[in-house]
């Protein structure tokens, strides 16, 4: 038998669960292959895992799986760095539900699952959270009494797996511009801004929650506070009616009346969905120019997830309300898609497209913590 070992990154979702199989080697870990299950429901999720443990089994069954990471959306004040699990760590995974409660759930039915159908695995818990501990006290604070802060009511930043990995492929690809202060744009379903400063984050537009910062597919991104107190004491909008609200019907499904799908909404000729995309990069464009603030300065702006890889639409709508920091698109560049840069030489801002990859530095990340 073969004495290889594999590491399982699994990256849960609302519909889905995603994974990629990795072999560890002296340089690190290296892609042996990719799947996914669909999940209807944290209970179908023993069913998903089971799918995707065969699955991998078959791909190299001549290998030992070693280990399982996870993605795990919010680690709160306790957990900023890979974390081996157990009862004590998914208890206070647990607790957190209240601050993610579309992904924590997820995430811990996966692990729950594993551990059910795999007791003899290690399982770590890599948190989307911890790219952003890097931040200075200031950024994570609200204007909120001290007590609430020092309890955890605080900016913790998300999709901070996927900033990770572009800031080490910025590195690999454009180590000049990866030391300066550059702007990452995850643009999904979910989105988010990241400032970085020498490849670490300085400020994100998430905070609390995922429903802080930009508008989202079903999200609606900032809000005045005085909102839901006006929905809560005039319409008698219940907890869950608020959260339904905020989370599921909101952002771009909302606005537009029809979809969350960027996709749909650039063909569609309705004028509410043309509102919804307007929005969209409006506040994009917005929070951009406020993190360069931040940063003093800017040097760079990488496009990553579904939206930022895909639409060079969205791409050149916000590169055109950033023109004015320098930044000067390159059509053709921007038109051809891939990982590429799409701005032109004498652009004093560099622009670039990158596919991101969580669930390798899933892997990476649990091979840190594997015994």
């Amino acid at each position: 038998m073969s004495s290889a070992r594999l590491i399982l990154a699994l990256n849960a979702g609302s519909s889905s669960l995603k994974c990629a199989l990795y072999e560890v080697g002296d340089g690190g870990v290296t892609e042996v292959g990719r799947s996914q299950a669909e999940v209807h429901g944290p209970t179908a999720d023993a069913a998903a895992v089971s799918e995707l443990l065969a699955w991998g089994a078959g791909l190299r069954p001549d290998a030992t799986l070693a280990g399982v990471g996870h993605r795990v959306v919010h680690g709160g004040l306790a957990f900023g760095a890979p974390v081996r699990i157990d009862a004590e760590v998914l208890a206070a995974l647990k607790a957190l539900e209240p601050l993610a409660p579309l992904h924590q759930p997820q995430s811990l039915a996966a692990i729950h699952a594993v551990t059910q159908l795999r007791p003899d695995l290690e399982q770590i818990a890599c948190f989307d959270t911890g790219f952003h501990r890097t931040q200075a006290e200031v950024v994570t604070r609200f204007g909120l009494p001290r007590a609430l802060h020092d309890r955890g009511v605080r900016r913790y930043g998300f999709h901070g797996l996927s900033y990770a990995y572009i800031a080490e492929r910025l590195r690999a690809l454009d180590p000049g511009l990866a030391a300066g202060r550059v702007i990452v744009a995850h643009l999904g379903s979910g989105a988010s801004l990241c400032a970085m400063a020498d490849g670490r984050s300085a400020d994100t537009t998430m905070g609390f929650s995922p429903l802080d910062g930009l508008v989202m597919s079903t999200r609606c991104g900032s809000l005045d506070p005085g909102v839901p107190l006006y929905l809560q004491a005039h319409d008698g909008l219940t907890h869950d009616q608020l959260q339904d609200l905020l989370y599921l019907s909101s952002g771009l499904v909302g606005v537009s009346g029809m979809t969350g799908d960027m996709r749909a909404l650039l063909q569609s000729g309705d004028p509410a969905a043309a509102e919804a995309v307007e929005l969209f990069v409006h506040r994009a464009g917005r929070e951009a120019a406020a993190l360069a603030g931040v940063l003093g300065g800017l040097d760079g702006v990488v496009f990553t997830a579904g939206i930022g890889e895909h639409s060079a639409q969205v791409r050149a709508l916000i590169c055109e309300r950033l023109a004015w920091l320098g930044l000067e698109l390159d059509p053709t560049a921007n038109a051809k898609g891939g990982e590429a840069r799409i701005s032109t030489p004498q652009s004093r801002v560099a622009a670039w497209v990158m596919p991101t990859d969580e669930e390798r530095v899933i892997a990476v990340q649990t091979l840190s913590r594997l015994s």
